[in-house]
């Protein structure tokens, strides 16, 4: 499997990054994964790196995304955060990705039997906590108000976990100028996910792509 290089990702469009990602995660689900020399890699690395996408996902043990997405090292840069709810510095880390580095796609990918949104259901309050979960609260009142508190629980918190997801993907182009105008300009994409510990299979969903303004032919003055 070849490692990324700056040709590589200048030729990607941000669609083909998330099937990069969606047959990385085929493989992950059927223990096909590609066999890789990773210390060939750290080497071809070494001076620079070029990763096509940027995930952010939850801390949850289970759901380290390039495992799940059966990428090597310098593939994809990931994020983790309880709950995987965007912050600032999160929004910064993004625009380094796509801005400075290249990368073609975002991704916010929740999963089911989330503890942080278990926690923001139950409205848990614990120390430095309590804020993270007050960024889930949002999720939660509007899986209750369109008629999910009649789930039963676990239901209910992958159903919160989803909306959360989806809520977070959607607050990226709205508090960053700096993605909003690559995505408007076609150079990005974004996407949501759902990761199924119970089955480690993804699910994506809102997938989000401009197409591509055509150049403005030159014309010739005389």
């Amino acid at each position: 499997m070849r490692t990324q290089t700056r040709d590589i990702q200048q030729h990607l469009t941000p669609p083909k990054a998330l099937d990069l990602l969606a047959d990385g995660n085929r493989r992950f689900v059927k223990n096909l994964r590609y066999n890789r020399d990773l210390l060939e890699q750290v080497n071809e690395t070494s001076e620079g790196q070029f990763p096509f996408a940027i995930v952010l996902s939850c801390i949850d043990s289970r759901t380290g995304a390039e495992l799940i997405f059966d990428q090597g090292l310098g593939d994809i840069f990931s994020v983790r955060v309880a709950g995987n709810v965007i912050n600032d510095d999160v929004l910064a880390s993004m625009e380094f990705a796509c801005q400075v580095a290249g990368s073609r796609l975002i991704v916010v990918m929740g999963h089911t039997r989330c503890g942080a949104v278990t926690g923001a259901c139950s409205d848990l309050h614990l120390g430095h906590l309590t804020a993270l979960l007050g960024r889930i609260a949002p999720a939660v009142r509007e899986v209750k108000r369109t008629g999910g508190g009649e789930l039963p629980e676990a239901a209910f918190i992958d159903r919160v976990a989803l909306e959360n997801t989806r809520q977070q993907m959607r607050e990226i182009l709205e508090r960053s100028p700096v993605l909003a105008e690559l995505f408007t300009a076609g150079k990005i994409g974004i996407a949501g996910a759902m990761y199924a510990v119970e089955s480690g299979e993804v699910t994506f969903f809102e997938q989000a792509f401009q197409t591509p303004a055509p150049a403005t032919p030159m014309v010739a003055v005389r």
